[in-house]
């Protein structure tokens, strides 16, 4: 089969197409031919090097669309079964979805029924789940005033399209650290482009809800514009920085408010088809910003790091 391997740390260039042997099946786990996957910026961070657990030689890739081609449990995995694949160590300790076909452990292996084309669906088992996730536990209601911190990143679009196939009217601001790109942001839907400049928000506004996906470094700032009352979700690590500093909950978090959290890895089964039923239900426009094949994943990679990126990127094979 064609994968893309990478054996030592470094740029987009590391990532080799080869032909490497079909992974063979084994207890417990399940062969899946690939039709899509997305592209995450974990995986651009294991490229560099900065996954400490992670060794070369590897194939990355953390999630995947497709079908069962060898089951090892055929009563919930028949052969032919479309299924997403998320998280868990693939493409970490075991080799992931960067390729034709990929090994994988039957309870990481999550069937699916639905009739979205391959591009749609391949945008959506990290990112779009993040971002529903983040959705429920933010319980959003039509009334709300919400901001969006890290608005051009995939998640970020993700929840846009979410929360605005729903509730039409709503508001919903969005920051970048520039205004470069606020036109393709309003027009992707926010109402407005708020400046994240150094940790700080560019306004005095206040919100009644928050999804921080800058993470643990602007925390602490968010809730400087969180409404009494509101909800905060730490979603994303986009800053870098994976810890609370110097954070005191009483004093941080404003009067009669709330910090949640959310993670791809928190995946459950009912939560998965409830999303794509979501998709179908309010016809969320959830297709990718950007599609290549896979001998073309180092451009996918060059692409997500470049300061044009905006929105999901994905990998599709016919």
């Amino acid at each position: 089969m064609k994968a893309i391997v990478i054996h030592q740390a470094g740029g987009p260039e590391q990532l080799k197409l080869e032909n490497v042997p079909v992974p063979k099946i084994k207890k417990d786990w399940s062969l899946v031919k690939i039709k899509g996957l997305g592209i995450n910026h974990s995986e651009i961070f294991t490229r560099k090097g900065l996954s400490p657990t992670v060794k070369f030689p590897r194939i990355l890739g953390i999630e995947c669309v497709g079908v069962i081609e060898e089951t090892t449990d055929p009563e919930h995995l028949p052969v032919g079964q479309k299924i997403v694949s998320i998280m868990g160590e693939m493409g970490r300790d075991f080799d992931g979805s960067y390729a034709e076909y990929v090994l994988l452990p039957n309870k990481q292996i999550y069937p699916v029924d639905t009739d979205l084309d391959w591009t749609t669906l391949a945008a959506l088992p990290e990112t779009y789940y993040t971002a529903f996730g983040s959705f429920l536990n933010l319980k959003i209601n039509e009334h709300d005033k919400i901001l969006v911190r890290g608005g051009t990143s995939g998640v970020g679009i993700a929840f846009l399209k979410l929360v605005k196939a729903k509730y039409p009217n709503i508001f919903i601001a969005g920051t970048s650290r520039s205004l470069v790109k606020e036109r393709i942001m309003k027009d992707a839907g926010y109402d407005q482009v708020i400046i994240d400049q150094d940790g700080e928000l560019q306004t005095k506004q206040k919100f009644n809800k928050i999804l921080e996906l800058i993470g643990p470094k602007t925390v602490k700032n968010s809730f400087k514009h969180t409404s009494e009352g509101g909800i905060v979700c730490s979603t994303g690590e986009l800053g870098n920085q994976w810890y609370l500093n110097n954070f005191d909950p009483i004093m941080d978090i404003v009067p009669n408010a709330y910090l949640t959290s959310f993670y791809s890895n928190n995946v459950d089964q009912d939560r998965l088809n409830e999303m794509l039923k979501f998709v179908k239900k309010y016809k969320v426009d959830a297709k990718p910003e950007k599609v290549f094949d896979l001998e073309h994943v180092a451009d996918a990679h060059r692409y997500l790091e470049s300061r044009h990126s905006f929105g999901k990127v994905v990998v599709v094979e016919d």
